[in-house]
């Protein structure tokens, strides 16, 4: 599968994403992810590295997953290790990964369900899959999808059971869905 440049703004917006989003909370997210010292922590999606480098902190050995090279040169700039991939093509082997975390970027994939499958694919049994993402059924990101449409993204938007739905159904155990603000956060394992 090749790498298109379907995600040429975000290249665009590279210098300035941690301005606009660098400030977010993420306590609870990170809470869900339970990083221990030495566990490997794959951030797809993961941009600019900007949630990456507290997990980094917390002992994480991260890699951030990116189709976008001008965010991945912020990750990098960071310290942090940054791999040009696609969520539906990890380039890591089964079972393999401790922690994966996916940060307001799940809609931005071009093949949802393929992503789905290798993001539980690379997954350790017992590891954990946390994504959060906006909630559709929430006005501001009824908004935030008909801007993103309007500005050609190309994105795709699920309602929380949805998503959940469609992570279970590639061998993922749905654990817990809290709320927070206009996002859901899902924990999953396998």
């Amino acid at each position: 599968m090749k790498i298109r440049n379907r995600h040429g703004h975000f290249n665009v917006l590279a210098p300035f994403y941690d301005k606009f989003f660098g400030g977010m909370n993420h306590e609870q997210l990170f809470q869900h992810l339970n990083v221990q010292s030495g566990h490997w922590v794959l951030d797809v999606g993961g941009g600019t590295g900007r949630v990456a480098q507290h997990v980094a902190a917390m002992g994480g050995r991260v890699i951030v997953v990116d189709p976008a090279p001008v965010m991945l040169s912020e990750t990098r700039q960071k310290g942090l290790v940054g791999i040009r991939a696609l969520a539906e093509q990890l380039p890591f082997a089964a079972n393999s990964i401790d922690r994966i975390l996916v940060v307001d970027a799940f809609h931005h994939f071009a093949m949802q369900e393929l992503a789905a499958r290798d993001l539980v694919r690379v997954l350790k049994p017992g590891g954990r899959l946390v994504i959060e993402e906006p909630d559709l059924r929430r006005l501001p990101t009824k908004l935030i999808a008909i801007a993103e449409k309007m500005a050609f993204m190309q994105t795709h938007f699920y309602a929380p059971d949805d998503l959940a739905q469609l992570i279970e159904t590639q061998g993922a155990r749905l654990m817990t869905m809290t709320y927070e603000h206009i996002s859901a956060q899902l924990v999953f394992t396998k």
